[in-house]
């Protein structure tokens, strides 16, 4: 399961990207494709344990 705050967007609103980029919903900006290997659960990474940003949103 990948991290429900993720989502891939092709603009930032100004700009247009050629491809889609990670974006986290809790820091509201683009993140690393290192950071999105942790959202979407890669390389034996889970979200949930792995990820700061989920952890400190889903504990309020």
């Amino acid at each position: 399961m990948t991290c429900p705050y993720l989502s891939y967007r092709r603009s930032d609103g100004e700009l247009e990207f050629d491809t889609e980029r990670a974006y986290c919903g809790v820091v509201e900006e683009f993140v690393s494709p290192m950071r999105a290997d942790v959202c979407n659960d890669r390389h034996e990474l889970d979200h949930e344990r792995d990820c700061e940003f989920y952890r400190d949103t889903e504990s309020n």
